[in-house]
């Protein structure tokens, strides 16, 4: 069984709408669109990309496919275009049909949790990248092994977040942290599969 890995770029208050340009996703009037390219800098960029790099199929939920789709095949070469190019995309949508415009791409059942996991048994590392309805369904049914999380030094107070309002919630191990020369913190968690433990603090 491979691992489904989910990449979030989200701001100190959670937020992770639009991080790659002004255009890229306005709904809800949202007008932050590419809060992360200026504090991004060279050592985290090489580090998102050695995570991305082991990806052998991607996974999206609708707008982020769309927005994906609309930019990946046409922008210029890059090592990050030749990858997602290159993998099998899988999209979870009930609203998009067959045929799908981005090369490799195929449309999930309406099982979610079945598709996916069948799609977990054919790959070794399945990613996911922003999609934040579908995170929200992925942890409500227990298919995310592991949540890396990219934290940028800025507050937005608005826009789509990654931990909406019915989260599920759940226990989680720190696996991964690093401090970036520009104050992006780099933090991978695994999924325990436990629910919190609650108690009371001793003075």
């Amino acid at each position: 069984m491979g691992k489904l890995i989910v990449t979030e770029f989200m701001t100190l208050d959670g937020v992770a709408q639009a991080p790659g340009g002004p255009e890229e996703d306005t709904s809800g009037g949202f007008q932050h669109g590419g809060w992360q390219a200026p504090l991004g800098d060279a050592k985290s960029g090489a580090a998102i990309f050695e995570q991305a790099k082991t990806m052998d199929a991607l996974l999206l939920g609708r707008r982020t496919y769309d927005i994906f789709a609309a930019y990946w095949p046409t922008t210029a070469d890059s090592p990050f275009k030749e990858l997602l190019n290159r993998v099998p995309k899988y999209v979870a949508s009930k609203t998009l049909s067959e045929p799908l415009t981005w090369a490799d791409s195929h449309l999930l059942g309406s099982d979610l949790a079945a598709s996916i996991t069948e799609v977990k048994q054919r790959h070794q590392a399945v990613h996911v990248i922003g999609s934040l309805n579908l995170l929200q369904s992925l942890l409500r049914l227990n298919l995310v092994d592991r949540l890396n999380l990219w934290q940028y030094p800025v507050l937005l107070g608005s826009g789509n977040r990654v931990f909406a309002d019915g989260t599920v919630p759940a226990a989680l191990t720190l696996a991964e942290s690093v401090i970036h020369p520009s104050g992006v913190l780099q933090l991978g968690y695994d999924a325990t599969g436990k629910e919190p433990e609650y108690g009371t603090v001793e003075e």
